[in-house]
Protein backbone atom coordinates (compact mmCIF):
# COMPACT_ATOMS: atom_id res chain seq x y z
CA UNK A 1 0.00 0.00 0.00
CA UNK A 2 1.17 3.24 -1.02
CA UNK A 3 0.94 6.42 1.45
CA UNK A 4 1.21 9.45 0.87
CA UNK A 5 2.70 12.09 2.97
CA UNK A 6 2.46 16.40 3.36
CA UNK A 7 5.82 18.14 3.32
CA UNK A 8 6.64 19.53 6.58
CA UNK A 9 6.08 22.94 4.95
CA UNK A 10 2.68 22.17 3.31
CA UNK A 11 1.31 20.65 6.42
CA UNK A 12 1.97 23.92 8.62
CA UNK A 13 0.83 26.29 5.77
CA UNK A 14 -2.69 24.04 5.96
CA UNK A 15 -2.57 23.89 9.87
CA UNK A 16 -2.57 27.72 9.92
CA UNK A 17 -5.13 27.72 7.26
CA UNK A 18 -7.35 25.71 9.42
CA UNK A 19 -6.45 27.97 12.35
CA UNK A 20 -7.34 31.41 10.54
CA UNK A 21 -10.81 30.04 8.78
CA UNK A 22 -11.97 28.58 12.44
CA UNK A 23 -10.78 30.64 14.51
CA UNK A 24 -9.22 29.01 16.85
CA UNK A 25 -8.53 31.13 19.63
CA UNK A 26 -6.31 32.61 17.59
CA UNK A 27 -5.85 35.89 19.27
CA UNK A 28 -4.72 38.89 17.17
CA UNK A 29 -1.52 40.22 17.50
CA UNK A 30 -0.89 43.28 19.22
CA UNK A 31 1.96 44.25 16.38
CA UNK A 32 1.90 42.51 12.97
CA UNK A 33 3.94 44.34 10.64
CA UNK A 34 4.46 41.81 7.54
CA UNK A 35 7.52 43.72 5.64
CA UNK A 36 10.75 41.39 5.05
CA UNK A 37 13.67 42.96 4.33
CA UNK A 38 16.77 40.41 5.71
CA UNK A 39 19.72 41.59 7.62
CA UNK A 40 23.08 41.62 5.35
CA UNK A 41 25.85 39.10 6.74
CA UNK A 42 27.63 42.31 8.03
CA UNK A 43 25.62 42.92 10.36
CA UNK A 44 24.45 39.82 11.36
CA UNK A 45 28.34 38.86 12.13
CA UNK A 46 28.62 42.44 14.25
CA UNK A 47 25.83 41.56 16.38
CA UNK A 48 27.74 38.35 16.86
CA UNK A 49 31.06 39.81 17.95
CA UNK A 50 29.31 42.39 19.90
CA UNK A 51 27.14 40.23 22.16
CA UNK A 52 30.26 37.64 22.44
CA UNK A 53 28.07 34.88 21.38
CA UNK A 54 29.38 31.29 22.42
CA UNK A 55 28.02 27.67 22.65
CA UNK A 56 26.42 28.46 25.86
CA UNK A 57 23.83 31.32 24.45
CA UNK A 58 20.24 30.87 23.87
CA UNK A 59 19.44 32.95 21.11
CA UNK A 60 16.31 34.17 20.36
CA UNK A 61 15.61 36.15 17.27
CA UNK A 62 12.09 38.25 17.17
CA UNK A 63 10.25 38.12 14.42
CA UNK A 64 13.33 35.56 12.30
CA UNK A 65 11.85 35.94 9.43
CA UNK A 66 13.79 32.99 7.80
CA UNK A 67 16.06 32.27 10.46
CA UNK A 68 19.50 32.77 9.06
CA UNK A 69 20.53 34.96 12.16
CA UNK A 70 19.78 32.03 14.05
CA UNK A 71 21.16 29.37 12.09
CA UNK A 72 24.25 31.09 11.49
CA UNK A 73 25.12 31.50 14.94
CA UNK A 74 24.73 27.43 15.27
CA UNK A 75 26.88 27.06 12.86
CA UNK A 76 29.69 28.79 13.66
CA UNK A 77 28.94 28.94 17.70
CA UNK A 78 26.85 25.27 18.21
CA UNK A 79 24.43 27.73 20.34
CA UNK A 80 21.02 26.96 20.18
CA UNK A 81 18.84 28.87 18.63
CA UNK A 82 14.60 30.31 18.87
CA UNK A 83 12.98 32.27 16.21
CA UNK A 84 9.42 33.70 16.77
CA UNK A 85 7.44 34.72 13.45
CA UNK A 86 4.08 35.49 12.57
CA UNK A 87 4.21 35.13 8.51
CA UNK A 88 3.58 31.75 7.59
CA UNK A 89 5.67 32.14 4.44
CA UNK A 90 8.45 32.94 6.37
CA UNK A 91 8.66 30.47 8.25
CA UNK A 92 8.68 28.03 5.71
CA UNK A 93 11.80 30.09 4.08
CA UNK A 94 13.48 29.17 7.93
CA UNK A 95 12.83 25.73 7.32
CA UNK A 96 14.00 25.69 4.01
CA UNK A 97 17.37 27.21 5.44
CA UNK A 98 17.38 24.54 8.21
CA UNK A 99 18.20 22.21 5.55
CA UNK A 100 21.08 24.30 3.91
CA UNK A 101 22.63 24.92 7.50
CA UNK A 102 22.11 21.50 8.72
CA UNK A 103 22.36 22.03 12.42
CA UNK A 104 20.21 19.50 13.56
CA UNK A 105 17.81 20.70 16.65
CA UNK A 106 19.71 23.81 17.60
CA UNK A 107 17.42 25.72 16.19
CA UNK A 108 13.90 25.98 16.59
CA UNK A 109 11.12 28.09 14.75
CA UNK A 110 8.28 28.79 16.23
CA UNK A 111 5.30 30.78 14.39
CA UNK A 112 3.85 32.48 17.34
CA UNK A 113 3.58 36.60 18.40
CA UNK A 114 7.57 38.08 19.77
CA UNK A 115 5.38 40.08 22.21
CA UNK A 116 3.73 36.87 24.05
CA UNK A 117 7.33 34.71 23.59
CA UNK A 118 7.01 31.66 25.84
CA UNK A 119 10.28 30.57 27.75
CA UNK A 120 12.07 33.92 27.17
CA UNK A 121 13.37 33.63 30.60
CA UNK A 122 16.12 31.18 28.30
CA UNK A 123 16.95 33.60 26.41
CA UNK A 124 20.98 34.83 27.11
CA UNK A 125 20.96 37.14 23.72
CA UNK A 126 17.83 38.32 21.82
CA UNK A 127 18.23 39.64 18.58
CA UNK A 128 15.64 41.75 16.23
CA UNK A 129 15.53 43.88 13.38
CA UNK A 130 11.65 45.36 14.20
CA UNK A 131 10.19 48.91 13.82
CA UNK A 132 10.14 51.23 16.50
CA UNK A 133 6.41 50.56 17.11
CA UNK A 134 7.53 47.04 18.12
CA UNK A 135 10.60 48.10 19.90
CA UNK A 136 8.42 50.50 22.04
CA UNK A 137 6.43 47.59 23.07
CA UNK A 138 8.43 45.72 23.83
CA UNK A 139 11.42 47.53 26.03
CA UNK A 140 8.62 46.64 28.79
CA UNK A 141 8.56 42.99 28.45
CA UNK A 142 12.48 43.19 27.98
CA UNK A 143 13.09 44.65 31.66
CA UNK A 144 9.93 42.23 32.77
CA UNK A 145 11.01 38.97 31.03
CA UNK A 146 14.87 38.61 30.58
CA UNK A 147 17.66 37.61 33.31
CA UNK A 148 20.09 40.46 34.08
CA UNK A 149 23.28 39.95 31.92
CA UNK A 150 21.32 38.84 28.71
CA UNK A 151 22.13 41.16 25.34
CA UNK A 152 19.60 43.00 23.39
CA UNK A 153 20.92 43.76 19.71
CA UNK A 154 19.09 45.79 17.39
CA UNK A 155 19.52 46.19 13.93
CA UNK A 156 18.72 50.19 13.26
CA UNK A 157 16.19 51.06 15.88
CA UNK A 158 16.33 51.85 19.57
CA UNK A 159 13.24 52.42 22.41
CA UNK A 160 11.44 55.22 22.01
CA UNK A 161 12.38 58.89 23.60
CA UNK A 162 10.25 58.18 26.42
CA UNK A 163 12.51 55.13 27.71
CA UNK A 164 15.22 55.82 29.88
CA UNK A 165 17.63 53.11 28.98
CA UNK A 166 20.00 53.98 25.97
CA UNK A 167 22.09 51.30 24.26
CA UNK A 168 25.22 50.24 25.74
CA UNK A 169 26.59 50.41 22.22
CA UNK A 170 26.16 51.20 19.29
CA UNK A 171 28.10 50.50 16.26
CA UNK A 172 27.77 51.76 12.13
CA UNK A 173 28.44 48.76 10.07
CA UNK A 174 29.00 49.31 5.94
CA UNK A 175 27.55 46.45 3.92
CA UNK A 176 27.74 46.84 -0.15
CA UNK A 177 23.81 48.25 -0.25
CA UNK A 178 24.19 50.95 3.11
CA UNK A 179 25.03 52.10 6.23
CA UNK A 180 23.64 50.20 9.59
CA UNK A 181 23.48 50.85 13.31
CA UNK A 182 23.30 47.95 15.80
CA UNK A 183 22.75 48.94 18.90
CA UNK A 184 23.35 47.16 21.86
CA UNK A 185 21.80 46.55 25.73
CA UNK A 186 22.85 44.63 28.31
CA UNK A 187 19.54 43.74 31.19
CA UNK A 188 20.50 45.19 34.44
CA UNK A 189 19.83 43.82 37.60
CA UNK A 190 16.25 43.36 39.25
CA UNK A 191 15.65 46.66 41.78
Amino acid sequence: MRRAFLSVPVLLAAVLFVQAQNGDNVEKPKYNNDIYVPTADEVIQKMFDMAKVTKNDVMFDLGCGDGRILYMAAKKYGCHGVGLELNPTRIIEAMDQAKKYDVGTLVEIRHGDALKPKDLSDATVVVLYMFPEFMDLWEPIAKEKLHPGTRILSHDYTWGAKYNWPPDQTVTVKSPTREHRVHMWTVPGKK
